[in-house]
């Protein structure tokens, strides 16, 4: 069997909402121009940035703190030293050059440890050569802070216009050839497509000869046609990666193929077809002596629990003290309006799906609990006229806070269900309880795009979990802060709230 070249792969007439029409890729060499030009320019951008903000966090402690104005023959060639070295540590850990192969947290959080390894260095240097009285530590502090910023805005900012540009077919991010069927490369090259991955050429997978003539070695292979010519096509073409897409029995021929492909400057890949949804979703991990492939893990690690933790302790205590004026005015609405207390507790599902009591204020005649519960529909007689205004602010939330001191809640995060609605919606939408991964919030990602309120159709509940669920999966800290600002500001997050 011959191989044949399928490199003008009919396009799909439907493609994903992200993806190049396969036909009008731009020319590979004005791609990379492209690539290099943006990864320049976002470098540089950086550069600026963290001169200028570790200069003017100098200027602002000074200003602010100390009364005076700094000298700029000091600070000036010290940012611009910062700024420097950041860049080294951005460039010797090839932290540009990966942007498109890696997600946003990781990009994001190699900003950040740069930075600290920048003011490490910094600090031992100055240490070294008996400088550092020159310095003052507070100023250091707010420096790194602020540079910190910097580098998360700028990163970013780039990271998007880097993979918009992708999307649109600016730039490539990866060039590859597949070896297979010419259906598992179609779909293939489409899945690719969406990630600025090109397939600038296709070919059919050689079959392997084996050697069934040997009975002390069967199944060897023997004889690999065409892979001469195979490799003479793949040369010209330049690609940074060769993908082999295979099913169970074509592994021989597979491995034999590998071999020779050896002789190209590229990146050689095995995919099984029959995994490619698997594969979407997996990582290769090392596991004591073994290696894996992880398909799923734990949303947040044990660092960045600690930081979300760290932040939900100093938010729901500032909320407190701040709040505690309305906090006193609202419980003296609720005495006056009707009888009953200030305070009810309803048991939810809480982080694994433990049950947690969580607090609100009264904003109905009756406190239903457990499977007496139903869900509050617009215009609800049971609502009191003050709870009407509460449950409409969002007001009726804020006892929650002592749930986030408790450790039950968070501040952001997947709002929490009554137990009969939750045991309800998870026998009919199958990943409902993945929901629980997390610790529940105050507000969510839902939340602030409308979807709260009235469940009455699984329509409704399955975008609530979709948002839910995609926050688990690209939580980061700048994401929180970006759900606490639309829960103040947007008007999206006091949609069906009644």
């Amino acid at each position: 069997m011959t191989y044949a070249s399928f490199s003008n792969l009919p396009v799909p007439t439907k493609l994903p909402a992200h993806s190049v029409d396969l036909g009008r890729a731009i020319p590979a060499p004005i791609a990379k121009r492209r690539l290099t030009l943006l990864l320049i320019a976002a470098a540089a951008t950086e550069f600026i940035l963290v001169t200028a903000a570790a200069y003017f966090a100098a200027v602002l402690y000074h200003r602010l703190v100390l009364l005076s104005f700094p000298d700029p023959a000091r600070y000036v060639p010290e940012s611009i030293l910062i700024a420097t070295l950041d860049l080294l540590v951005s460039i010797g850990h090839r932290q540009y050059s990966r942007i498109q192969t890696q997600p946003r947290n990781d990009f994001l959080w190699n900003g950040v440890s740069g930075v600290l390894l920048v003011f490490f260095f910094f600090l031992s240097t100055t240490f070294v050569l008996k400088i550092s009285v020159d310095y003052s530590r507070a100023t250091v502090v707010i420096q790194a802070i602020g540079v910190g910023l910097a580098v998360l805005c700028a990163r970013t900012i780039w990271f998007s216009l880097l993979h918009r540009a992708i999307a649109s077919g600016l730039v490539d991010a990866r060039r590859v050839i597949l070896i297979g069927d010419p259906a598992h490369c179609l779909t293939f090259a489409v899945r690719a497509m969406a990630t600025g991955i090109r397939t600038i050429s296709s070919f059919e997978l050689p079959t392997a000869r084996t050697n069934a003539s040997d009975p002390a070695h069967p199944g060897t292979v023997r004889e690999l046609p065409d892979t001469r010519d195979l490799v003479a096509n793949c040369r010209p073409l330049r690609a940074d990666d060769i993908l082999i897409l295979i099913s169970e029995h074509e592994i021989p021929s597979a491995l034999a193929l590998a071999s020779a492909l050896s002789d190209l400057p590229v990146d050689v890949h095995v995919v099984p077809v029959g995994s490619l949804e698997l594969m979407a979703m997996s990582r290769v991990s090392q596991f004591g002596n073994m290696v894996t492939m992880r398909i799923l893990q734990c949303p947040l690690t044990p660092l960045t629990r600690a930081i979300k933790r760290a932040f939900d302790i100093c938010a729901a205590s500032l909320g407190l003290i701040l709040l505690s004026p309305l906090l006193v005015v609202v419980s003296l609405a609720i005495k006056l309006d009707s009888r009953g207390p200030v305070l009810f507790r309803q048991t939810r599902h809480g982080y694994n799906n433990e049950p947690i009591r969580v607090l609100k204020f009264r904003t109905m005649t009756v406190m239903e609990d457990g499977d007496n519960f139903k869900p509050v529909a617009r215009n609800d007689p049971r609502v009191t006229r003050v709870g009407r205004l509460l449950r409409r602010s969002n007001i009726d939330e804020l006892p929650q806070l002592f749930n986030v001191l408790a450790g039950d809640m968070s501040i952001v995060g997947p709002r929490p269900h009554a137990t009969a609605q939750n045991e309800t919606f998870a026998e009919l939408i199958s990943s409902f309880s993945r929901r629980h991964n997390v610790k529940p919030g105050i507000t969510g990602w839902a939340q602030v795009n409308g979807y709260r309120g009235d469940t009455d159709t699984l329509e409704k509940m399955q975008r609530r979990v979709e948002h839910d669920l995609y926050y688990i999966d690209h939580w980061s800290f700048l994401f929180d802060i970006r759900i606490i600002l639309l829960t103040a500001f947007s008007k999206e997050a006091y949609l069906n709230a009644y």
